[in-house]
């Protein structure tokens, strides 16, 4: 079974290939619980032209439609960025287990920042959130590229 580091780094490697393509660089994988990548994406709502191209929605959307259930119990995700309340909406429909985050977001978060959607009442399912590895390489990643949009 690989680590949180490894899996996260697989993230990253999305977040790259994302920002080559000129979207965000924001990276997902989600693994089952028995340890198998199921799904692995970068953000993509420009390529897209879908506001819901996020990084998060398009992993879940992959994994639901490989084991034909939109429910993804006893799974973990693994995100270069905290969540938005739409990614986190998504996050507790699909019953995630455990939420692997590099990076905060206080501008756009919703799980540590904003909402904090998991801690709300009208939540159903909550995972575990866990700050994961490669902070630091993820949040340099993101001001490096929109510095270079500016």
């Amino acid at each position: 079974m690989e680590t949180d580091e490894t899996l996260m780094g697989r993230a990253l490697d999305e977040a790259r290939k994302a920002a080559e393509a000129g979207e965000a660089p924001i990276g997902a994988v989600l693994v089952s619980a028995e340890g198998e990548i199921l799904a692995a994406a970068g953000n993509a709502p420009i390529a897209t032209h879908d506001p819901t191209g996020h990084a998060e929605i398009r992993a879940l959307r992959a994994a639901a439609e490989k084991l034909g259930n939109y429910r993804l119990t006893g799974a973990t995700l693994y995100v270069t960025l905290e969540p938005c309340a739409m990614c986190a909406g998504a996050i507790s429909i699909a019953r995630i287990k455990r939420l692997v985050i590099a990076a905060s977001d206080p501008k756009g978060g919703a799980v540590w920042h904003g909402p904090r959607y998991f801690e709300q009442p009208t939540c159903h399912w909550r995972p575990e959130v866990v700050a994961g590895p490669f902070a630091d390489e993820s949040g340099d990643m993101l001001r490096a590229f929109f510095k270079a949009r500016r």
